[in-house]
């Protein structure tokens, strides 16, 4: 009998300890942080997953949030202050936001709290210019994993460091360089030429030779015509959200 009532005592035991176990990973399961609104159905669900873990990693590395939010239309408000209000209502903290509106054609990523100054307008250009390609072409699980790794990589750089700039590339440096000594050897040898002295009167006899006609023909008027710049032509586009928080940004087109 005590036998028995030992195994039946392990037995309960045992599932009260699973039984634990089970209700604390479910709750770390519904606690656990969203990265990915795929609103307008971009993702697949494996996609999604491998997103969500990726910014999970490189969001804790930085202590920042870097989200993915996709929309078919944005109420009728300007991208940024959909994005602006989406971080008021869901965030707080530093986070970058890539918000792209697939009815408008519109694509913009934000920067929030210790996020705007190290992902300041100038470093989000560089992210979105290099991810609309893929964007534009439909390859959105590729432009979303450049968007994170380029701002996890920008995060962990001092702001106003440009040492990615172009500028500073050796490559485009020798470029240059080379550019110059071509230019400045190009010179030399046209100003190393005699100067030539022979003109149009060189042969013309000034007292026998007169202008005998003189006047203008009107061929044609040429207008030309230059587009006027767009409110999506815009690069850069920073503000205050309507929740008080200041924020990095760049807009364009896709």
């Amino acid at each position: 009998m005590r036998t028995y009532i030992g195994k039946a005592f392990l037995v309960c035991f045992v599932f009260l300890l699973l039984l634990s176990f089970a209700v604390h990973t479910s709750a770390e399961a519904s606690g656990q942080k969203q990265y990915v609104y795929d609103n307008a159905n971009l993702l697949t669900k494996e996609e999604t997953g491998k997103l969500e873990a990726l910014a999970g990693k490189l969001g804790a590395k930085r202590k920042t949030d870097f989200i993915i939010l996709t929309v078919n239309g944005t109420d009728g408000k300007d991208i940024a202050q959909y994005a602006g209000d989406f971080y008021d209502s869901h965030f707080h903290g530093s986070t970058a936001i890539l918000t792209i509106d697939m009815k408008n054609r519109e694509v913009f990523i934000s920067g929030y709290q210790k996020a705007e100054k190290y992902l300041d307008s100038s470093r989000l250009n560089t992210i979105r210019n290099t991810i609309s390609s893929d964007i534009s072409a439909g390859h959105y699980d590729k432009a979303f994993q450049t968007y994170m790794k380029m701002s996890y990589k920008d995060m962990g750089k001092s702001p106003g460091d440009q040492s990615d700039s172009l500028l500073f590339k050796w490559w485009f440096q020798l470029i240059v360089a080379a550019a110059v000594a071509g230019i400045a050897v190009t010179v030399m040898v046209y100003n190393s030429g005699g100067k030539v002295t022979v003109t149009g009167s060189t042969y013309m006899n000034h007292d026998t030779s007169e202008v005998l006609n003189q006047h203008d023909t009107y061929i044609r008027t040429t207008v030309t015509r230059e587009r006027k710049p767009s409110d999506k032509d815009n690069d850069s586009s920073g503000g205050v959200t309507r929740g008080g928080t200041s924020y990095s940004g760049s807009k364009g087109s896709f």
